[in-house]
């Protein structure tokens, strides 16, 4: 019961290296048990610094009540029934980072037992949360594009979350006959269209955002934009699947010119997203069709004649699921590190 746990960062890189597909049916797993009420997920805390209006530091608390499913609980990592887990990701998002070539998020993430409360498990969680948001952004093109198949994917946006978003389309065997990668940064849209032809596809930098995401089936956005700047009628083609997945770079009026289904509507009507404003500024919500794991149960019929977003706001949930795997999985590889007497006491007399 008081066994605590560390686990870096490399060893987490590692299993998600070889573990993606099994990451991507976690994920969906648990977009379904959010659907189901099977999922504690208030709303994140963001605390904010006035000397840097554009960095944040971020806490998404959340639980996962038990299914009795093989999953390890806090003990001495024995595979078993669970009652489930609780915990929080608490993740720093400076994008000033990035001018220094450093990534611009970090994270931890504390696993909690939910019998009795105690953490028994800390794991570095940047590896973690863009593992999470990858396979969140895969499901939702496989939901909304219909295939693991397209012409051309544009990706919008070359830093961490991008790359592991174009690994995670790899490890799922999705197919392009072109990737168009556009950056703010030239070199950084070499490098990623250089990653993504080291993946087996063929890839080309952009200078510009229009030649990137012209006649684009799925267009991946991933950049660190405070403000929309999609906003141009006709920017977005009817039929196009849209991977909202820095949530604010799209303009109101694309918005709600689109179908739109979100990981959860009430998470994702917050803190300036591009439905947040759209709903702010047309003062209704008919222009949301639902959910992904609507999507996923054939609850949500979705027409070609719009274009098609996927918004997920992120669910502390996720990364539970993804953290928790990764933590069963480095304990039968001995990727974990035991905390001898973490807690000074164990008994109260």
């Amino acid at each position: 019961m008081f066994t605590f746990q560390v686990m870096g960062g490399k060893s987490i890189r590692a299993i998600i290296e070889t573990s993606r597909p099994e990451i991507f049916a976690r994920v969906r797993e648990t977009y379904l048990a959010h659907h189901r009420g099977a999922t504690i997920n208030p709303n994140s805390y963001f605390l904010r610094f006035p000397e840097k209006p554009d960095a944040r530091i971020i806490a998404l608390p959340a639980a996962l009540r038990g299914s009795g499913g093989p999953q390890d609980g806090p003990g001495d990592g024995a595979a078993g029934p669970t009652d489930g887990v609780a915990g929080i990701k608490w993740i720093g998002s400076f994008p000033g980072n990035v001018a220094r070539n450093i990534p611009r998020a970090s994270a931890v993430l504390l696993l909690n037992d939910l019998e009795t409360g105690y953490p028994f498990a800390c794991l570095e969680a940047a590896q973690i949360s863009a593992a999470r948001t990858a396979a969140s952004a895969v499901l939702g093109a496989e939901q909304l594009h219909g295939s693991r198949a397209a012409g051309r994917l544009a990706v919008v946006g070359a830093g961490v979350i991008s790359r592991n978003i174009l690994e995670f389309f790899h490890a799922l065997g999705w197919s392009f006959d072109r990737v168009a990668v556009h950056d703010r940064v030239e070199e950084y849209a070499r490098k990623s269209a250089g990653h993504a032809e080291a993946l087996g596809y063929r890839a080309s930098a952009h200078t510009t955002l229009a030649e990137a995401v012209d006649g684009a089936d799925v267009v991946v956005l991933a950049t660190t934009a405070a403000a929309p700047y999609i906003v141009e009628p006709g920017a977005l083609a009817p039929g196009q699947t849209v991977l909202n997945i820095s949530l604010r770079d799209i303009g109101p009026e694309l918005v709600a010119a689109s179908h739109n289904v979100l990981d959860d509507v009430e998470h994702c009507l917050n803190a300036g997203t591009s439905p947040h404003l759209a709903v702010e500024k047309f003062g209704h919500r008919d222009f949301i069709d639902g959910t992904i794991a609507q999507l996923v149960l054939g609850e949500l019929p979705l027409g070609r004649d719009r274009p098609r977003i996927f918004s997920p706001f992120g669910l502390g949930a996720l990364d539970l699921a993804v953290g928790h795997e990764v933590l069963r999985i480095g304990r039968e590889d001995g990727g974990v590190q035991d905390v001898p007497d973490f807690f000074a006491e164990v008994e109260r007399w």
